[in-house]
């Protein structure tokens, strides 16, 4: 049946677009945490205006994934659900805390203690969401998740609490701070704060690869990782991350903004795509193959249908939504009102 593969592919397609746009959104909070020296609150203010038009409709693709997911694919919902389920409870968890957070942050009175402590909780947010949304997906493909007659046999720790998945989790948040650094600097025109994102870019870059090096060794090390890099396809894409990288480094060192937000957007895209090159066939490594966990054809084909339909109105309105709030850089650094000493 070919139905199965088109509908994984779309959910290859919604993860790749969740993590350029919805991914950035993340790094921002890492930022935001991070936010130093005497040009830090403006770095902050940068970083909500960035995020404030845009983070709610980002997270349509990972809402567009889990349905398909849940509908498309029910055993591999299944599976994932309950053997991953402390990690993807914290992973939603950070979700809704996150989002709580930089609202209530933004209506609140500028310098107030309270305003400062949703603050921290946006940002430590912003850190947890990421981190384990990368071990769920380590864990998916390193085979520890074992099933025999669609039942899970692994516990609810052994699958994701190993080298590789906890790896992946931290190489993920390192490519969200990645993203959000680079985007950052197309959206302001103050060459400070533009200086202050590209260095944290270069920065962050360098922790990708390095985490990259780190998961590539925790995969030789775990038999079962291993076989994630077998075939010609998954290796065509490692060599096409790695000259995106370079591509992306030269164009933030020679202050390219313009083009090096379409670079580092291909290079999250190429590393995404190349995750779920090395997954085919599997839905969940080892066990799980996308046929095996597939819903019949006729669900597939209605499923289909009403993307297409949506894809319709959908599309078009993300599209006008980031032309309007997205096509030029807009923040001005303003004074907020303080309020007490």
């Amino acid at each position: 049946m070919i139905l199965p593969w088109i509908t994984a592919a779309i959910i290859l397609v919604a993860l790749v677009v969740y993590a350029i746009l919805g991914g950035a959104d993340f790094g921002g909070g890492v930022w935001d945490l991070l936010a130093s020296g005497p040009r830090a609150r403006r770095q902050r203010e940068l970083i909500s205006e960035a995020i404030a038009p845009v983070w709610e409709a980002n997270h349509i693709w990972l809402i567009v994934v889990i349905v398909l997911l849940f509908t498309c694919f029910p055993l591999a919902f299944s599976v994932i659900s309950i053997a991953l389920h402390v990690p993807l409870a914290l992973m939603l968890l950070g979700i809704v805390m996150r989002a709580a957070a930089f609202v209530f942050r933004h209506y609140d009175v500028a310098g107030d203690p309270v305003q400062r402590r949703w603050g921290q909780i946006f940002a430590w947010s912003s850190i947890i969401t990421p981190l384990f949304l990368g071990i769920c997906v380590g864990a998916v493909s390193l085979g520890s998740i074992r099933i025999e007659d669609e039942v899970v046999l692994t516990g609810y720790f052994g699958p994701w609490l190993r080298p590789f998945p906890i790896t992946v989790g931290v190489f993920t948040l390192a490519l969200f701070a990645f993203l959000a650094a680079v985007y950052l600097t197309r959206e302001t025109t103050d060459p400070e704060l533009q200086e202050d994102f590209r260095d944290r870019g270069l920065m962050a870059q360098l922790w990708v690869a390095v985490l990259a090096l780190l998961a590539a060794f925790a995969n030789r090390a775990d038999a079962a990782a291993a076989q994630l890099l077998r075939g010609v396809w998954p290796w065509i894409f490692v060599v096409l991350a790695v000259a995106l990288g370079v591509a992306v480094t030269y164009a933030l060192f020679r202050r390219r903004y313009k083009w090096v937000r379409v670079l580092a957007a291909a290079e999250v895209a190429t590393i995404v795509i190349g995750w779920g090159a090395a997954m085919v066939p599997y839905m969940v490594a080892p066990d799980l193959t996308i046929q095996e966990a597939a819903a019949p054809p006729h669900v597939h084909l209605l499923i289909l249908v009403v993307l297409f339909v949506g894809a319709f109105i959908l599309v078009p309105s993300l599209i006008w939504l980031y032309r309007i709030f997205k096509r030029e850089p807009i923040f001005e650094p303003v004074e907020r009102e303080r309020v007490g000493p």
